[in-house]
C-alpha cells in the first residue's frame, strides 16, 4: 500500500456487521474499513459472505446490525435509495442491465447524486467499445460490454466509493485484463473501489489490500504486497 493509502482519510468503516436472510445468520461480526482513493477486495470462496457485505453495507439486505459508517455517517437504518444518494454506487454482479433500453438510455438512467461524475462522452472514451455499440440494445450486447456498461452507468452518479461484485466473473481472460485497465483508471480518476473477488491473482492486479472472509467472517487480511507471502494460506481458505 502506497504513503499516499495510508495518509488517506478513511471514507468506510464497517464494525461489527450482521446480517441475516430470513432466520440463517450469514455475517458475523465483519469488519473492514476502506480509505479514500483506496481499492480493496473481499476475497473468499462463493457463500464466504462477501456479496452479502456489499449488500448490507448498501441496505439491500435489511437485517442488519453493527454500524457501517460512510464519510462519518451511520447508514444502519437508513434505506438503499438514501444510501445511493448519500454517495455510494453499487454493480451488482448480476448487472442488471435494462433490456427495453439501449446503451446510451442505460447510461443516463441513474440520477446523479453528487457533482463530479463522469459524463457520457467520458464514458464513452472509456468505455470505446460501448460508444460502438451505444444504440444496441443493452442485453444484446457480449458478457464484456455488458459489464462495461454496468459499471459505466454508475459512473456518471458522481458517488465517489464504488462497490464491485465479481466484475470479472465469467469472462475471457482478454476482457479481464481489459477491467483492470478500467479499475486501475479509476483509481487514478480518485475514485474509492471495494471490490469483491474470488480470482487473487486478479485483485493483485488492481487493490492496494485485501480482506479474505470465510462463514461471514474476517479471517486474514494483508497488503497486496504480502500476497506472495501469504499464497498458501490464500490457497486454503480460497480452496484452490
Amino acid at each position: 500500500m502506497s504513503e499516499t493509502a495510508t495518509m488517506a482519510k478513511e471514507i468506510l468503516s464497517v464494525k461489527d456487521l450482521n446480517a441475516w436472510y430470513g432466520e440463517s445468520h450469514i455475517l458475523h461480526g465483519i469488519t473492514i474499513n476502506v480509505r479514500q482513493g483506496e481499492v480493496v477486495t473481499l476475497l473468499g470462496r462463493n457463500g464466504a459472505g462477501k456479496t452479502t457485505t456489499l449488500k448490507s453495507i448498501m441496505g439491500i439486505v435489511k437485517n442488519r446490525k453493527g454500524s457501517v459508517m460512510f464519510e462519518g455517517s451511520e447508514l444502519i437504518g437508513r434505506t438503499s435509495n438514501q444510501i445511493a444518494r448519500q454517495g455510494i454506487a453499487f454493480c451488482p454482479e448480476e448487472r442488471g442491465i435494462f433490456a427495453s433500453l439501449n446503451v446510451e438510455e442505460n447510461l443516463e438512467l441513474p440520477p446523479v447524486v453528487r457533482p463530479g461524475g463522469m459524463t457520457v462522452p467520458d464514458i464513452y472514451k472509456l468505455f470505446p467499445n460501448l460508444d460502438e455499440r451505444r444504440k444496441s440494445q443493452g442485453t444484446k450486447l457480449s458478457g464484456g460490454e455488458q459489464q462495461m456498461l454496468a459499471i459505466g452507468r454508475i459512473l456518471r452518479t458522481g458517488a465517489p466509493l464504488l462497490l464491485l461484485d465479481e466484475p470479472t466473473e465469467g469472462l475471457a481472460p482478454v476482457i479481464v485484463q481489459q477491467i483492470g485497465r478500467i479499475i486501475r483508471t479509476l483509481k487514478e480518476k480518485g475514485f474509492t473501489i471495494l471490490l469483491v473477488e474470488q480470482n487473487f491473482h486478479f485483485a493483485s492486479t488492481v487493490a492496494d489490500r485485501h480482506y479474505v472472509i470465510e462463514h461471514g467472517e474476517v479471517v486474514h487480511s494483508m497488503n497486496n504486497d504480502e500476497i506472495a507471502a501469504n499464497r498458501d494460506k490464500l490457497e486454503h481458505f480460497l480452496g484452490i
